[in-house]
């Protein structure tokens, strides 16, 4: 699964007071391998969002540093602000982003839980996946009465918390710790002053809705269950958590969400159902603002799907996919959205100053492979010719979906399109993963040779960056040769004034085949596993005949055209 990164997304009862915010910040900074993504306070709702990713055992380090520091300098006693909250340190979840499961994750939530206790003396209760006990799942039901409530809580044995001191601290209140899948915080911007009709519209979309009433909506009696309970009237967004509120500082009033399963309720669908339900009540979205980070995944869905609304080809740049979610969501509205600094991934790898080779220029590239190091070579440039050419049969793909007269075919193009997106995309990351590949087996070749022990160390770790440096060309053999099918598709039915970059695309695929299978074969005579080996050379000399012989046919087609 790769390297283990966990992010981790405390909300302190803090927006207002620089100085105590920079010393949070600075106790995350102090932590290495704890990388600080996002700073994001609010001044009406006093309350700051940190982002932080690393390794589970820098994360929760820098955590506890950063619970430390912060319930030193904030007092609840002296808290007022919009948003629910009991504790100084009110949330502290751990979400798991790469290489590392739930189950894990939870494992080290509970960990953080018990040092915040009693490293920090926090009272902590655990929520989400990580909750020892169901009914303390639902943060809304461990925080219920919120600060002011806490000390009589607290006298309930039913209350208990699960880590550190059961008796209240006014100080520092109470903390929810626990482990969740991705949550985006997400607030959507209404051209009125008033919260209670950002309430309303609230109402409308968040899962739980509005409490049912007999006769008038607003003053009729509440319907009641047979415990005396509320009953509720659905809203229509599943997994969301949404509250209206007015906002001083941008003076507009928002429906405030968190978005708590990205699958069943994604960033635009919030977006559009926000918008549908505003205008019936006479209102209007303006915009919206992303609250801390938001995965990558997140952004492009949103531009796919206002591009298809527009009846406009997906298969564009990710780059363009931002642009598009930006502007059509209103996310630069009350402050600018820099994606670098917003999208979790393209943060992540901003502030670790990862440097690969496709982000180099071309020229860079060029000279780099041309230079006495032995990499980049073959099989990054074989990647590198496959992604050219499946670039070229995606753009035949755009411009046919956006051709004069072809208004009815948009959607076919926009498939091929993603489906050549996606494939050029996986051959660019192919080109660093081959030198990344090389480079392994060049350090298990560096390691020492002095005992026994040691040659046999070697000996494995040789042979096993070997099968790496086997798999990574086989991969773009088998990425490569799947970019001849939006060749082909392009060369018989795209537009035909660029019938010849398709061919040029094909042309560039099939040496990207033929030269990845150079760089499998050349690393096969190290490999002391004769059964793998065969298999491999099998797959690669079919993956070679299948791909010239799909060149062919894609040229055929070609001639006929031009």
């Amino acid at each position: 699964m790769g390297q283990p990164i966990i992010e981790c997304v405390p909300n302190f009862s803090e927006g207002r007071d620089p100085r105590i915010l920079d010393a949070i910040a600075d106790a995350v900074r102090s932590v290495d391998d704890a990388v600080l993504l996002d700073v994001d306070p609010g001044a009406a709702t006093n309350r700051t969002v940190f982002t932080f990713a690393g390794s589970p055992e820098a994360v929760c380090e820098a955590a506890v540093r950063a619970a430390r520091v912060g319930t030193d300098l904030i007092d609840m006693r002296r808290h007022k602000g919009e948003h629910p909250r009991f504790g100084a340190l009110d949330v502290c979840p751990l979400v798991p982003i790469s290489g590392i499961s739930m189950e894990e994750t939870i494992a080290w939530a509970r960990k953080l839980g018990a040092r915040l206790g009693t490293e920090v003396g926090l009272t902590v209760y655990l929520y989400e996946q990580a909750a020892l006990r169901e009914e303390r799942r639902n943060l809304a039901t461990v925080r219920a009465g919120e600060y002011e409530g806490l000390a009589a809580k607290l006298q309930d044995p039913d209350w208990a918390p699960d880590f550190g001191p059961a008796s209240f601290n006014p100080q520092s209140g109470a903390t929810a710790c626990g482990a969740r899948d991705l949550l985006v915080a997400y607030n959507i911007n209404l051209n009125t002053t008033s919260s209670r009709r950002a309430n309303a519209v609230a109402f409308d979309v968040r899962e739980r809705g509005r409490v049912r009433r007999t006769g008038d909506p607003l003053t009729g009696e509440i319907v009641r269950d047979e415990k005396g309970d509320p009953v509720y009237e659905p809203g229509v967004l599943k997994s969301v958590k949404a509250i209206g509120w007015f906002i001083e500082e941008y003076g507009v009033a928002q429906v405030s969400m968190n978005l708590t399963n990205l699958q069943e309720t994604p960033l635009h669908m919030a977006f559009d159902v926000s918008d549908e339900k505003a205008r019936a009540r006479g209102l209007r979205v303006t915009g919206s603002e992303v609250v801390g980070l938001v995965p990558l995944h997140c952004i492009l869905e949103a531009g796919r799907h206002f591009l298809h609304k527009q009846q406009r080809s997906s298969g564009v740049s990710d780059d363009e996919l931002i642009k598009i979610a930006v502007k059509s969501m209103g996310l630069d509205e009350l402050k600018p959205f820099v994606a670098e600094e917003k999208v979790i991934e393209l943060a992540l790898a901003k502030a670790r100053n990862i440097h690969r080779l496709v982000d180099m220029s071309l020229s860079r590239f060029v000279h780099a492979t041309a230079s006495e190091s032995p990499a980049p070579g073959g099989g990054s440039v074989s990647a590198a010719m496959g992604a050219m050419g499946a670039a070229l049969a995606t753009m035949v793909a755009n411009l046919s979906s956006h051709k004069r007269g072809w208004d009815s075919r948009w959607k076919e193009f926009s498939d091929w399109a993603e489906k050549g997106k996606a494939l050029h995309d996986r051959l660019l990351s192919l080109i660093d993963e081959d030198t990344d590949a090389f480079n392994r087996l060049m350090d298990a070749f560096a390691l020492p040779k002095t005992t026994p022990e040691e040659s046999r160390a070697r000996h494995r770790a040789i042979q096993d960056a070997t099968r790496g440096a086997i798999e990574v060309p086989l991969e773009t053999m088998r990425v490569a040769l799947e970019a001849m099918d939006v060749a082909a598709a392009m060369a018989e039915h795209g537009n035909p004034n660029s019938v010849s970059d398709a061919g040029v695309g094909a042309l560039a695929v099939r040496s990207a085949v033929l030269g990845a299978r150079l760089n499998v074969l050349i690393n096969c005579g190290s490999l002391e596993d004769p059964d793998y080996v065969a298999s491999i050379r099998h797959e690669v000399d079919d993956l070679a005949e299948r791909a010239m012989d799909r060149e062919r046919h894609i040229l055929e087609a070609v001639t006929v055209k031009l």
